[in-house]
């Protein structure tokens, strides 16, 4: 702990149930824009189950600052070892570092790991809150000897409060839909309609060719997620990691304490073949935002076309019929725009300590960002959606 000339105790925690799980949500709550995977029982099973932890690369430092007994402003920040997790990718910046003899890892990062959720990380009371936590990080990242300090995918609030202390700005895409609160969608049907005749007519082939294998789904919300098909889903879950031959990033536990402590946050669709279930997909939602994510998938038995159906139609499909108005489908993938998710930028942060690197480091980005743009004016040039 160390207390400031302004009378705040700024506090560094290596496990995040010393940090008062109220306060942290309470807080959360007033943000721009929270999500779920930021609230504390979300941040606290990633170390309890083992998934973020030391030994896999995640050593938490997660900083509060606290007025009269007050959270005032808190950052769910780790000391890395690797990249893996992050969806933001600086490879290329470690192997400079590496080719030069001098170290990239250990690095901080603010971050949900394993999670590329655009959304708030400075959780802070007011834009004065938000500048001192900020002073925070640079402060700890400078006397830590570390490399580099990052924040990933954060809200436009992080971003001008990040860029005001110096901090690099690197941009990205992914891939939302969003309800039209103009013209908005009745059901799944009109979203099929508004698409070019082409876009409408491959996922009207390719709807129909799983039905034609036998498939059907089945919807389980919330608490109505048993334990088996807890079980299920996880052995979906790894079965796609083992297809890649790697290693998945989420233990079993981590959905236990999922299904225990954010029930209501989660919504799993099952394929069946018959009576046999043939795969799985996860999808996180808020009730409160009205927005939705697409997590994890995984099948038993591969069939085509199965994957569009589970992951992107039958949860916008879902999203439409309850009235949600967003559907993230997570990091990359250009096939998303022809199921009717659209570019939108997103955004990371970055302090490099060797200012020779950061100065390198800046043209790059200067440089992608402008090829970042074009990209993503490409993209909305060929919207999937007809004209007018």
């Amino acid at each position: 702990m160390v207390t400031t000339a302004n009378d705040y105790v700024i506090g560094l925690h290596e496990d995040p149930a010393a940090i008062d799980a109220a306060a942290w949500n309470e807080l959360l709550a007033a943000q721009p824009a929270p999500t779920p995977f930021m609230r504390h029982e979300y941040l606290l099973a990633l170390q309890a189950s083992g998934s973020a932890v030391p030994a896999t690369g995640w050593a938490a430092s997660f900083v509060t600052l606290h007025q009269g007994g007050q959270l005032q402003a808190a950052c769910a920040l780790y000391r890395k070892s690797h990249s893996y997790g992050e969806y933001v990718f600086d490879w290329a910046w470690a192997d400079a570092y590496r080719r030069h003899g001098l170290r990239y890892y250990p690095k901080l990062l603010g971050a949900v790991p394993f999670t590329p959720v655009p959304g708030t990380r400075l959780l802070a009371r007011d834009a004065a809150w938000r500048g001192r936590l900020v002073a925070a990080l640079g402060a700890l990242a400078s006397e830590s000897g570390m490399s580099s300090a990052h924040l990933l995918f954060v809200d436009e609030h992080d971003r001008a409060a990040l860029a005001q202390a110096g901090w690099m700005l690197r941009e990205g895409v992914q891939f939302h839909w969003t309800q039209d609160p103009e013209r908005p969608m009745a059901d799944f049907t009109e979203l099929l309609s508004r698409l070019q005749r082409d876009k409408r007519k491959k996922i009207q082939q390719e709807r129909r060719r799983v039905a034609e294998q036998g498939v059907g789904f089945d919807v389980y919300e919330g608490a109505a997620i048993t334990p088996a098909l807890w079980d299920f889903f996880y052995r979906c879950y790894t079965l796609t990691y083992q297809a890649h031959q790697s290693t998945p990033y989420l233990t079993r536990d981590f959905f236990a304490r999922m299904a225990a402590s954010m029930p209501q946050h989660w919504l799993m669709f099952v394929a069946r073949q018959g009576d046999e279930p043939v795969a799985a997909s996860l999808i996180a939602i808020d009730p409160d935002s009205r927005a939705a994510w697409g997590r994890y998938w995984g099948c038993v038995t591969p069939l085509p076309c199965l994957h569009f159906e589970a992951c992107y139609y039958q949860p916008l499909a879902w999203c439409l019929a309850q009235g949600y108005t967003r559907f993230e489908g997570g990091a990359q993938g250009e096939h998303k725009m022809a199921r009717g998710l659209l570019p939108v930028a997103t955004a990371s942060a970055h302090w490099l300590r060797d200012p020779r690197f950061a100065g390198a480091v800046a043209d790059f980005l200067a440089s992608e960002s402008l090829g970042m743009e074009q990209y993503v004016d490409e993209l909305r040039e060929r919207s999937p959606f007809k004209a007018g």
